[in-house]
């Protein structure tokens, strides 16, 4: 069967299950996670429906008790060293998405949160990846602990750079609309001190500028799975953009088996990647042992999805 014939028997079908509940975080290895995204869904970093999850960063009285909110950082940390990397900061939070403008004071005054938010790039002698953790909202509990919603996402570098570029592009605009506020506050307290000393005039006001913001709809860790999958599919199938397609294939594999979801897409990306790292020069080049990441991804496969492609490729390649 040829590379070609393969990939056109690939399956992309997907098959919802029911939401994952929330188990109790450090339950489990992390050393058996295939992938960060895995580990994310695991370990129940985001909310059941893959939002954002409320952490408690400040226990108020109890104040002996450990803050959740260094939790996603903390295992996205442990998940990278057990990979043999090592966590940096790759951006800070300018905490852009959250909009109440109390919370986002509370939140930046407090350095437990400050320490566990941001974008950290794992870096590892053959691949890197990057998670972004952001807080979106800050709220009180009725014991008086204070939590915040965070976020926890697998980017891409490019990712990265846009978000954390247009983040602080919010920022500094919103900096800069109060300060206008603070001036024509400051122009229309003179201007009334020195309205009974002139000429009654209609002044007409000043129309409203509203800045319009574009509303961009996440995809979820599912939907980039597969869309990433599909492309990889539909490039090496036609022979064209092999490089990229290669990449698009790990990256699909990348995300693991994700909940609410059939193994197909993450099984066949794996084999996706298992060809490109034995047939494609282009990528396979890349990487100074990739028979053996291959025969890896092959392993997994076969071993944990009893894979008869992977079983009769690993026979191949011995």
């Amino acid at each position: 069967m040829n590379f070609r014939t393969y990939i056109l028997m690939g399956s992309a079908g997907l098959v919802l299950s029911g939401c994952a509940g929330i188990s109790n975080l450090g339950s489990d290895p992390m050393k058996n996670y295939s992938s960060v995204q895995e580990m994310i869904a695991q370990k129940n970093l985001n909310a059941a429906n893959g939002g954002a999850r409320s952490y408690v960063y400040d226990w108020g009285t109890k104040s002996d008790l450990e803050p959740q909110a260094m939790y996603p950082r903390k295992y996205t940390g442990s998940y990278c060293q057990l990979q043999g990397g090592k966590l940096v900061l790759l951006h800070r939070s300018t905490f852009s998405q959250v909009r109440d403008s109390a919370q986002k004071k509370r939140l930046m005054a407090n350095s437990h949160v400050k320490q566990g938010i941001g974008a950290y790039k794992c870096n590892l002698p053959e691949d890197s990846w990057i998670v972004s953790i952001e807080p979106y909202a800050e709220s009180r509990q009725s014991s008086g602990a204070r939590e915040v919603s965070l976020l926890t996402k697998v980017m891409s570098l490019n990712e990265a750079r846009q978000f954390y570029k247009n983040a602080g592009q919010t920022t500094n605009t919103t900096d800069s609309r109060k300060s206008s506020t603070q001036a024509t506050k400051a122009v229309t307290a003179k201007t009334a001190v020195q309205k009974d000393a002139e000429d009654k005039k209609e002044q007409k006001p000043a129309p409203d500028v509203q800045e319009k913001t574009a509303v961009r709809v996440a995809e979820t860790p599912q939907q980039q799975q597969l869309k990433a999958y599909v492309a990889a599919r539909r490039d090496l199938s036609k022979g064209q953009n092999q490089n990229n397609a290669c990449n698009n294939a790990q990256r699909a594999y990348n995300f693991g088996k994700l909940p609410g979801t059939s193994a197909n897409v993450y099984v066949d990306s794996g084999m996706l990647v298992a060809k490109c790292l034995t047939s494609v020069s282009a990528y396979s080049n890349r990487f100074p042992n990739s028979k053996a990441q291959a025969t890896r991804i092959l392993e997994n496969l076969a071993n944990n999805y009893n894979h008869a492609g992977a079983k009769n490729m690993l026979r191949q390649l011995k």
